[in-house]
């Protein structure tokens, strides 16, 4: 005969407790102390106290209770004695981006900021299993509801980078036993934020050319740097990055062969392996060059564009203050005009000169951006311009385009005596 074994029957966990005339809601994880439980408030992500809803209560019950369990499986199956929090972990996952090389100092600074916002909504001792979807959709709420720093709305393609920091550390919590294996609350959440797909700015070659001008007129105060024309013409015809063109040094221009270089140096690094590229010296940018590289009055150095801020040789940092300059010259607003634009712009230029009387190949202009492929100046860097034309060269000369700009000069003539003894209309 069967032996029958009797089970004493367990207690609800659920529990209420009166707080200024409200029941709010608690829960008793107590036989799970080996792995963080204990006599807990079910509070909704988001709240700084218990609900009071039944319903809710039922549901954080069960989403904590299920953690724990996991928490107990995790210590029994892949022996983790110690799960570190939320704080802890963000820490340990910088420091790991940092030794292995493959990031800028740039995107750690991002990430970091990005994780202490998740941190400081989540708790800095929470443990990593313990966060949940629920856990992500509240803090995607909150991104939406608080402005940032500057006061301003998080749009959802901010949101959803801080959605994939959160992300990459859970792929390492993973790699490192830390959670489940296929545990990421974030890849778990059914609607993620989507960034809106805009045409990104850009400038019409004559438009280019008269921001060129604009550079070459422009005369910096005490505090601005002194270069900016063939600083901005070295952005606008090569189409190099930001940090790219800020680390130039002497030797990436050669005069010789009529190239550019860019590749990693003591400076900076480059994006990826395929931004190590050499690139035409157009005709436009070597005049403006020989004149900068050859200057009595240019700083001694390795870099092509030294920083004038300090006696030692160092990398120009911010250029923004003498571009919003150089576009209230140019008849613009001041913060309309940043690096990225020059990127966008030379790909549309380039993509309407000639290579040996044919147009010039996407894969070719891909390659000058520093792409693996041509889908990038396909899909975002290339644009259609009204004023087209073939040209076997990327030049913004502003005599070429002086009918289409009459009306621009005619108006910056009136506003600023500077333009007046620049070109005849």
């Amino acid at each position: 005969m069967a032996r029958t074994v009797s089970r004493k029957r367990r207690k609800s966990r659920l529990y209420w407790r009166n707080q200024g005339g409200v029941a709010r809601a608690y829960a008793d994880f107590r036989d799970f102390a080996h792995v963080g439980g204990g006599r807990e408030a079910l509070i909704e992500p988001g709240q700084s106290r218990a609900t009071s809803d039944l319903d809710v209560a039922q549901t954080l019950l069960a989403e904590r209770l299920q953690v724990l369990k996991a928490h107990h499986r995790n210590r029994n199956l892949l022996g983790l004695d110690r799960e570190r929090g939320l704080a802890e972990f963000a820490r340990y996952h910088l420091i790991q981006k940092a030794k292995a090389g493959r990031v800028t100092d740039a995107w750690i600074a991002q990430t970091e900021t990005q994780l202490r916002e998740v941190i400081a909504y989540l708790g800095p001792n929470r443990p990593l299993g313990s966060i949940t979807v629920r856990d992500v959709q509240g803090f995607t709420n909150y991104l939406r509801d608080t402005p940032n720093a500057k006061g301003r709305r998080r749009t959802d393609g901010t949101i959803r980078h801080y959605l994939a920091s959160l992300s990459n550390l859970y792929a390492r919590a993973q790699s490192e036993g830390r959670v489940q294996p296929g545990y990421n609350p974030v890849s778990a959440l059914m609607e993620k934020p989507v960034a809106r797909r805009e045409e990104a700015q850009w400038l019409e070659v004559p438009d280019a050319a008269l921001f060129l001008e604009a550079a070459r007129i422009y005369q910096p105060g005490a505090d601005a740097l002194p270069f900016m024309y063939p600083l901005v013409a070295t952005f606008l015809l090569t189409g190099g990055r930001k940090s790219e063109v800020l680390g130039l040094e002497l030797d990436d221009v050669s005069f010789n062969r009529g190239t550019v270089t860019f590749r990693p140096n003591k400076w900076r690094r480059l994006k990826t392996h395929t931004s190590h590229r050499t690139i035409p010296l157009w005709p436009q940018l070597e005049g403006i060059l020989r004149a900068h590289v050859f200057s009595v009055d240019r700083p001694l150095g390795s870099l092509l564009f030294p920083s004038s801020q300090s006696s030692s040789e160092r990398v120009v940092t911010d250029i923004r203050k003498s571009l919003d300059g150089i576009a209230e010259l140019a008849g613009r607003q001041r913060g309309e005009i940043r690096t990225k634009i020059f990127r966008h712009t030379y790909c549309t230029a380039r993509l309407q000169t000639t290579d040996r009387g044919a147009a010039v190949a996407p894969f070719t202009v891909s390659r000058e951006l520093g792409h693996g492929g041509r889908a990038m100046v396909e899909r975002v860097y290339g644009h259609l311009g009204q004023n087209r034309h073939r040209s076997e060269v990327v030049e913004y000369g502003i005599e070429q385009h002086a009918e289409v700009l009459r009306p621009t000069l005619e108006a910056l003539r009136r506003d600023y005596p500077v333009w007046r003894d620049c070109l005849p209309l």
